[in-house]
């Protein structure tokens, strides 16, 4: 079925795309890598101390990747996540064959790559939770050195202060296991909404909309119908509590242990802003500027609810995905206090 998408075309021009990075000496580089393994492993007890959430130890390895080793592994990340829609054009329009299925993969591959190959130069982490069996965590040291260079920040601070944020991913997969299902579970219900006809005609009518800047929001905006979007909204809300928890869990741990936090967390956020033309364009097509108001809002979500009942009972979130936040809850925590609590 993944015939559809020519995945090793897609990693080869994501990590051409890529580039290598900053330049680095050999010992350069192995510092990096070595001071963001043991950030990652001093982060652990941390992310446990503040949040209450034990992680199984070991299950999700660590790995530290250069831009090139990321591409790969969301390839296979990408595979995995789009098996069950693909499965599903498969089913309802039959699986093309001979020149029509070697070129439409290229094709599909050209385009996963470009996407891959720009986001690489932008990620400094990310945990894969469909990593068989229990997911893993990506540190992207190239673009770590690369930003902290750019904020003139202390290397050691900035290394652990990214660390916190993406080692409270990995806690959240591995202390809730069944939230990897969850999530699975809602691409799968996306597949099952999958029209070909309708993915392929009023669709492409509305991604040329939405290039042209006459329509709104991104390409995923663009594509989805009204039943696409109530499951979109379920998504929407699970990805803003798990990334705005960790910004939380970052901003409350990091004063503690990092003497410059504040200094960076400024420098960082500048940084957002202070993007270009093409890039801004870029992030808006690609829903990019809907992630940053996900860490927002999500971190204004979780405040909100810690503050009025404390750590402990905010936890209860954890405990079945019935008890996740909607969308429209993540902008009123206090509809959620109420339903859950």
């Amino acid at each position: 079925m993944n015939s559809m998408v020519d995945w090793d075309l897609a990693a080869a021009i994501g990590s051409r795309l890529a580039g290598q990075g900053p330049e680095v000496t050999a010992d350069e580089a192995a510092a990096a890598v070595a001071d963001l393994r043991a950030a990652a492993d001093r982060s652990t007890g941390l992310v446990r101390d503040f949040t209450g959430l034990v992680a199984e130890e070991r299950t999700a390895p660590v790995l530290v990747v250069d831009r090139a080793g990321w591409v790969r592994a969301n390839a296979d990340a990408f595979s995995t996540m789009l098996a069950p829609v693909v499965a599903k054009l498969a089913e309802k329009k039959g699986e093309p064959t001979g020149v029509a299925r070697a070129v439409g993969s290229r094709v599909t591959g050209t385009e996963v790559g470009l996407l891959l190959g720009f986001l690489a130069s932008k990620v400094l982490g990310q945990f894969d939770p469909f990593h068989e069996p229990t997911g893993r965590l990506l540190l992207v040291a190239p673009n770590v050195v690369h930003v902290e260079r750019e904020l003139r920040a202390d290397p050691d601070d900035f290394r652990l202060w990214v660390c916190l944020h993406e080692e409270t991913h990995r806690v959240q997969f591995t202390a809730v296991p069944w939230l990897r299902d969850h999530l699975f579970a809602q691409i799968t219900a996306l597949a099952d909404t999958v029209d070909p006809g309708g993915l392929l005609e009023d669709g492409v009518k509305r991604v040329s909309e939405a290039l042209r800047g006459s329509g709104t929001g991104s390409v995923l905006d663009a594509l989805s119908t009204p039943e696409q979007r109530e499951i979109l909204d379920r998504v929407t809300g699970v990805m803003s509590l798990l990334e705005g928890h960790a910004d939380v869990v970052m901003d409350g741990v990091g004063p503690r242990v990092i003497g410059s936090v504040a200094e960076i967390r400024k420098k960082f956020d500048q940084r957002r802003k202070g993007v270009g033309v093409l890039d801004r364009f870029l992030r808006r097509m690609l829903g990019l500027d809907a992630k940053m108001a996900q860490y927002r809002d999500g971190a204004t979500f979780v405040r909100g609810v810690v503050d009025k009942v404390g750590m402990a009972d905010f936890n209860a979130v954890w405990e079945r995905p019935e008890n996740l936040p909607s969308k429209a809850e993540i902008a009123a925590p206090e509809t959620w206090v109420s339903r859950v609590l």
